[in-house]
C-alpha cells in the first residue's frame, strides 16, 4: 500500500464499555442500507459525490449513537482528525500519481509502453502476463500503489487497444500487485503484520508462502483459461493502432529510462512520494525533448518556447489533457486529468475516514471486534473470527492499516492461549486484511486503485481473484489443520 505519515503501529483502538453490540452495529446497518439504495439510484455515478455524502450521513448516525453513550463531540472530532492525518501521505501520493500520469502521457512514455506492449502481449496470454508483470514489480518495489500508477496504467491502455475487458485487466493487475504488497519485505504491511502478531519478518514471509503460492497459482490458471477463450476485436486492427500512435508521438525505447529510474528509486527504498515526484519531473523533461510539438500545443503556441513549454507541462500536471490521434478509440485512451482528476478520490477518502474515525471514537470498532473474538471457541473459529474482523474493519474503518493493527492487537493473546504460534495470526492478517482492502470502494485502497486505473471496484471485483480468494485459502488451511504451527513446534525449531 502507500506509506502513510503516521506510524500505523501507534494507531490505537478506542474502547467504550458502555456500548453494546447492537448499538455498535447501528451505524453499519444504516450505512449499508443507505449505500445500497444510493447505488441503486445512481448506479456507476454513485462515486461522483453521492456516496461521499452517504458516508458523512453514516458518520452522523455513529455520532448520535456516541452522544447517547456519553462520547463528547470533541473526542469524536479528534479521532476524525487523527484518521485523516494518517491518510495525508496517501492523499499527496494520489496527487502526484495524477501529475505523473499527465507528464507520462505527453512525453510519450505511456504511448511507448502501449506501442511495444501491443506487439509483445498477445491477447491469449495478456491477462496472465498482467498478473506476472505486476507481481514482479510489486515484489521489487513493495508497493501495490506504485505498481498500479506505473505499469498498471500502461497495461490498462494496452487492454483498451486490444479491446480486452478493463474490469478483467484491472483484476489481473491488482491480483499481481497485491501478491507483492503481501510478500515483499519492502512492503509496509508485510512488516506491520508480524510486528502486530509478535513474530519476525522472514518467518512471517516464509509462512505466508503456504497459502499465497496456491492462491496465485489458481489465479494464474483462471486467467490463462479466460485468455484462451476471450474474443477481441482489437487484435485485427493492431497495425492501424500502431500507425496512429506512431503518427501522434515520437516513439522511442529511450523513454523507458524514466519508469526504469522510478522503479530503481523505489527498490532503493526511496519514499514513493519522492520517487513519483522525480518521475513526474523526468516525464516533463522527456516531453520537452521527445514531444516538443505536443507540449507547445498544450501551451497555446505553434512552436516550443520557454513559456509555451512551461505552460504545456504544467497543464499536463494539473488539469485535463487530451492528445488527438487519427484513431477515435485512442483519443479516449490518450487523455489524462492531472492532479485535478484525483480530487474525487481524495474526497471519498476524507469522507470514509470521517466515518471510520467516529466509529472508533465511540467504541464501536472495539465492541464489534470483541464480539467477534468471543463468537467462536474452536481453533478454526478463531481463524474465522480473525478473517471476519479484518474484512469487517476494511469495510467499516475504511483503512488497510487499521484492518491489520486492530485485529493484531486484539487477537495476539487469544492465539497464544490456544497454543498457536504468532505467525498463524500474522499470516491471517495479511490473507484477509491486506488483500481485501482493495475490494471496498470507499476504503483508501479501493478508492485509490479505482481512481488510478479508471475502473470501478464493481467492474474489477470478480476478477481480483487473488484478493478475494486469499481469505478462503487461509480458512481452508485452518479447517484442515494444514501448516498450523503451534508454540511447541516453534520452540523445537
Amino acid at each position: 500500500m502507500s506509506n502513510q505519515d503516521q506510524d500505523p503501529k501507534n494507531q490505537e483502538i478506542v474502547e467504550n464499555r458502555a456500548l453494546n453490540i447492537w448499538e455498535a452495529l447501528i451505524p453499519i446497518i444504516a450505512l449499508v442500507g443507505m449505500l445500497a439504495y444510493n447505488v441503486f439510484v445512481f448506479g456507476d455515478d454513485a462515486l461522483s459525490g453521492s456516496n461521499q455524502f452517504i458516508l458523512l450521513l453514516g458518520a452522523a448516525v455513529a455520532a448520535i449513537v456516541g452522544f447517547f453513550n456519553k462520547t463528547s463531540f470533541d473526542t469524536m472530532m479528534e479521532e476524525v482528525a487523527q484518521n485523516i492525518k494518517s491518510t495525508s501521505g496517501a492523499i499527496i501520493i494520489l496527487l502526484m500519481v495524477g501529475a505523473l500520469a499527465g507528464t507520462w502521457l505527453i512525453s510519450g512514455i505511456i504511448p511507448t509502453m502501449i506501442y511495444y506492449g501491443l506487439q509483445i502481449l498477445n491477447p491469449s496470454i495478456f491477462l496472465a502476463a498482467c498478473v506476472v508483470i505486476c507481481a514482479i514489480i510489486s515484489v521489487a518495489t513493495g508497493s501495490s500503489w506504485t505498481t498500479s500508477a506505473t505499469v498498471g496504467i500502461a497495461l490498462i491502455g494496452i487492454a483498451n487497444a486490444l479491446d480486452i475487458s478493463l474490469g478483467m485487466t484491472a483484476g489481473a493487475i491488482l491480483s499481481g500487485a497485491y501478491f507483492g504488497d503481501k510478500l515483499s519485505p519492502l512492503s509496509d504491511t508485510t512488516n506491520l503484520a508480524p510486528a502486530m502478531a509478535g513474530t519476525d519478518l522472514f518467518t512471517h514471509i516464509q509462512y505466508m508462502l503456504y497459502t499465497t503460492v496456491p492462491t496465485v497459482t489458481i489465479t494464474l490458471i483462471v486467467f490463462i483459461i479466460i485468455g484462451l477463450n476471450i474474443e477481441t476485436t482489437g487484435t485485427a486492427d493492431t497495425s492501424s493502432i500502431l500507425a496512429s500512435i506512431d503518427d501522434a508521438f515520437n516513439i522511442s525505447p529511450w523513454l523507458f529510462l524514466v519508469p526504469a529510474i522510478v522503479i530503481f528509486l523505489i527498490i532503493k527504498k526511496t519514499s514513493p512520494l519522492i520517487a513519483l515526484l522525480i518521475g513526474t519531473l523526468l516525464g516533463g523533461i522527456a516531453a520537452l525533448i521527445f514531444q516538443p510539438e505536443i507540449v507547445a500545443g498544450l501551451g497555446g503556441s505553434d512552436k516550443i518556447t520557454f513559456k509555451s513549454g512551461y505552460m504545456g507541462v504544467m497543464n499536463a500536471i494539473t488539469v485535463d489533457t487530451a492528445i488527438e490521434t487519427t484513431n477515435e478509440n485512442l483519443n479516449d485512451l490518450f487523455a489524462a486529468s492531472g492532479m485535478s482528476g484525483m480530487l474525487g478520490t481524495i474526497w471519498l477518502i476524507i469522507c470514509a475516514m470521517t466515518f471510520g474515525g467516529i466509529m472508533d471514537a465511540i467504541g464501536a470498532l472495539s465492541r464489534i471486534s470483541e464480539f467477534m473474538l468471543n463468537l467462536f471457541d474452536s481453533t478454526f473459529g478463531l481463524f474465522a473470527s480473525t478473517v471476519a474482523t479484518c474484512i469487517g474493519l476494511n469495510a467499516t474503518a475504511s483503512d488497510q492499516y487499521l484492518a491489520i493493527v486492530v485485529p493484531g492487537k486484539m487477537y495476539a493473546k487469544a492465539y497464544r492461549d490456544k497454543g498457536l504460534a504468532p505467525e498463524n495470526l500474522s499470516r491471517t492478517l495479511e490473507d484477509s486484511g491486506t488483500v481485501t482492502s482493495v475490494l471496498v470502494p470507499y476504503n483508501t485502497c479501493g478508492a485509490y486503485q479505482s481512481g488510478v486505473l479508471g475502473v470501478s471496484v464493481a467492474d474489477y471485483f470478480v476478477y481480483a481473484i487473488f484478493n478475494w480468494l486469499s481469505p478462503f485459502m487461509t480458512l481452508i488451511f485452518a479447517a484442515f489443520s494444514i501448516k498450523i504451527r503451534t508454540l511447541k513446534e516453534t520452540k523445537t525449531v
